[in-house]
């Protein structure tokens, strides 16, 4: 596999920097303009109902499912999927895997330093800064770590109901969403911009990794 420098630039470079300034924009309307405006008045509300609702359970149940994409979990995970599939021969999905989930990381952090988003006014149930709320980071990691192993690991199975089986890793990045909303650190409208976040990053990728189409190979000398 050999991708151009012309290549990485336009399908790689300039959809993740266009990414970085539709999400640094959508914070600026979330935070701005659009703050008084609904959907995004009832945002609070939900947020202090869901507060209202804990439990020990559920708490313990959604301190563990948010855990999943806690960074280094995050970033181990991908490291182990990435090296199995480079050991079985799968390199663009390794290199797919690895790069959506650092795409998204790099959007997520220059975001988070271009918007200051209060979190909820709950009770927090995690330590973490004050401000950075817009996107969710734990959400945006798990969305391009799950759903994109589903999208490697569906392409790979060969049974119809393995397939469907793969599908379901899409709950993940659900749960996680659920638990940091559960959890008082982020609000409806973060989560569902790391969606956008994440989603976004694997169609780049799959796109300039897995499409073979649109990957330059190299040709091999005749005689």
């Amino acid at each position: 596999m050999l991708i151009t420098a012309g290549q990485v630039l336009k399908r790689v470079i300039l959809p993740i920097a266009a990414l970085l300034l539709f999400m640094i924009g959508l914070g600026l309307l979330l935070t701005g303009t659009a703050e008084h405006l609904w959907p995004l008045t009832v945002e609070d509300g939900l947020n202090r109902e869901l507060a209202g609702d804990r439990t020990e359970t559920l708490s313990d149940i959604s301190h563990l499912v948010s855990g999943i994409a806690d960074t280094p979990r995050i970033v181990a995970a991908t490291a182990v999927a990435a090296v199995i599939l480079w050991l079985l021969r799968r390199r663009r999905e390794a290199i797919f895997l690895a790069c959506a989930v650092t795409a998204q990381a790099l959007v997520f952090f220059f975001t988070t330093k271009a918007i200051d988003r209060p979190r909820p006014a709950v009770e927090r149930m995690d330590a973490s800064p004050p401000t950075s709320s817009f996107p969710s980071g734990h959400t945006s990691a798990a969305v391009a770590l799950y759903i994109g192993l589903a999208v490697v690991l569906a392409a790979m199975a060969r049974q119809t109901w393995l397939k469907a089986l793969c599908w379901m890793l899409i709950l993940v990045p659900v749960g996680v969403a659920f638990a940091r909303m559960y959890r008082g650190m982020h609000h409806p409208s973060d989560v569902v911009a790391a969606f956008v976040n994440g989603g976004i990053c694997l169609y780049v990728m799959s796109r300039a990794v897995l499409d073979r189409a649109g990957v330059t190979t190299p040709v091999a000398s005749a005689g």
